[in-house]
C-alpha cells in the first residue's frame, strides 16, 4: 500500500497557492517569533516543535514531520521545506507592512494537489484563527 502511495505522489503535481492574511494591532517582531521559534510555532502551528541543528521537527499527537528552513530573511521571510517533499515544494511566511494602515499582512505560500487546495486554505484559515487568537488579536 504504501509502495502505491508513494508512486502516486510522484505522479501527483502540487500546484502552488498564496494566501493573505491582515493582522492590525500586531507587533512585526512579535508575528516573526510565532512564525520561526519553537515556542511560537507550539502556540498555533503543531503541539510541539523542537529544533535539532538546521531541522525543525513538528509534532501533532503521535505523528512527526521534520522540515528545514531554506531561506530566512529576518524579519521578512522564512521557507520551510519538509523533509519527504521534492525540492520544488515548500511553505513560506512573508511579513510586509500595509502602509496606509500600519498592520501587518502575512503572505502564506503552500503547494497542495489540485483537489486538495481548498482544505489546505481552508487548514491554513483554521491554523490563522488560532495565530490571531494566541496573539490576542
Amino acid at each position: 500500500m504504501s509502495i502505491f502511495i508513494s508512486t502516486l505522489r510522484g505522479i501527483m503535481k502540487k500546484e502552488k497557492f498564496h494566501i493573505e492574511y491582515v493582522f492590525d494591532k500586531v507587533s512585526k517582531r512579535s508575528l516573526w517569533n510565532h512564525l520561526t521559534t519553537p515556542p511560537g510555532l507550539s502556540s498555533w502551528f503543531a503541539d510541539d516543535v523542537d529544533i535539532q541543528g538546521e531541522t525543525y521537527i513538528f509534532s501533532w499527537n503521535k505523528v512527526r514531520e521534520k522540515a528545514k528552513v531554506i531561506y530566512l530573511k529576518p524579519d521578512v521571510c522564512v521557507r520551510y521545506q519538509w523533509a519527504t517533499d521534492d525540492d520544488s515544494v515548500y511553505f513560506e511566511f512573508r511579513l510586509h507592512t500595509i502602509e496606509l494602515t500600519g498592520g501587518v499582512a502575512l503572505e502564506i505560500t503552500d503547494f497542495a494537489e489540485p483537489s486538495e487546495k481548498m482544505d489546505a486554505i481552508s487548514l491554513w484559515d483554521t491554523q490563522v484563527d488560532e495565530l490571531k487568537r494566541t496573539l490576542g488579536v
